[in-house]
């Protein structure tokens, strides 16, 4: 089997994305991320005086997409888990934290599935593990529109990360969603050789997640 034949653009998450010939087989994408290192992941621990939300994996998705100079893949993480901190019913003092399994990684062809999650990529066996905590969750202009904040933990590699997403409460339970693009290079994913040039740095990622009111 070529490697040239399998590799896509990763992810991601990172929530977790994951040009006709160069542009249009691009991920077409939210807001690109706005990245710097950190040295540290954030608090996880609950806001004082928050009630606490649970990512419902059922009613849930985290998927991406990822592309080459001649083609696009997608795929998601089957297994994820997280949770969304509400101050009041506002999540501007509240928290988001997320975890995504690596080894749950799928792409729209197994061969390509397995050759994301082997060490050329996503190096799941070493790095099982996606996760973001946020440290500012702010405003973004209309109603339920929100800036967040936070540390991503990724291939090793820990970033101070930002994107806008909708928050909002519904009933007894908390819907949000996001989608944005990150260039895989600011987390050492590379594909060793003249090959990894061909693989596209941008890679979006898509969250629609149900909370349901929860202790975990």
């Amino acid at each position: 089997m070529q490697r040239r034949a399998l590799y896509p653009t990763l992810i991601t998450a990172a929530a977790l994305g994951l040009l006709v010939q160069a542009c249009d087989n691009a991920p077409k994408a939210g807001a690109q991320l706005s990245v710097k290192e950190v040295s540290a992941a954030a608090d996880t621990k609950a806001p004082q005086g928050s009630s606490r939300y649970v990512f419902d994996q059922q009613s849930s998705k985290v998927t991406w997409v990822g592309a080459k100079v001649t083609g696009k893949h997608d795929g998601s993480f089957e297994r994820f888990a997280g949770n969304i901190d509400l101050v009041g019913d506002s999540p501007e003092k509240g928290k988001v934290n997320v975890e995504l399994d690596a080894n749950s990684l799928n792409a729209d062809h197994p061969k390509l599935t397995n050759h994301l999650k082997s060490a050329d990529f996503f190096d799941a066996a070493k790095y099982p593990k996606v996760r973001f905590t946020s440290t500012e969750v702010k405003p973004a202009g209309a109603a339920g529109k929100y800036l967040v904040t936070g540390n991503l933990d990724l291939h090793g590699v820990s970033r101070s990360v930002s994107f806008p997403a909708t928050i909002e409460k519904t009933g007894d339970g908390v819907r949000a969603v996001a989608e944005f693009t990150f260039n895989r290079r600011d987390f050492n994913i590379n594909y060793d050789g003249m090959a990894n040039d061909l693989i596209k740095n941008d890679v979006s990622v898509k969250l629609a997640i149900n909370a349901k009111a929860g202790d975990s």
